[in-house]
């Protein structure tokens, strides 16, 4: 039994980098996940958190800056799954250098 055993994780970016290392990681210590990110997967990446923890959902198109998306998203997760008890907040756009130099647009980006 994981450490996660039977608990829902909601991960925003899930399709790369941190958020599907943490998708990955979390679902080998028993946890269902509901993954979102704007983007698909890269790789087989999801196929891998589905083979460990196969009750577990992705779904693209989800901006996190858009707030009726994530609502959405968090309404369907929980519907499916009956609540969320972990969240983990990866989604987030690389590079453009020091937060204090960054352009207001880059930043809302």
């Amino acid at each position: 039994m994981g450490r996660l055993e039977d608990r829902v994780a909601f991960i925003t970016g899930a399709a790369s980098g941190i958020g599907a290392a943490c998708a990955a990681r979390f679902a080998e210590e028993g946890a269902v996940i509901a993954g979102v990110d704007l983007q698909k997967p890269v790789d087989d990446g999801f196929d891998r958190v589905r083979d460990r923890s196969p009750r577990s959902t992705f779904r693209d198109g989800v901006d996190v800056r858009d707030e009726a998306a994530i609502e959405a998203a968090v309404a369907e997760a929980v519907d499916a799954f009956g609540r969320i008890d972990v969240l983990v907040n990866a989604a987030g756009v690389g590079g453009g250098g020091p937060a204090h130099e960054l352009a207001v647009e880059d930043w809302d980006r």
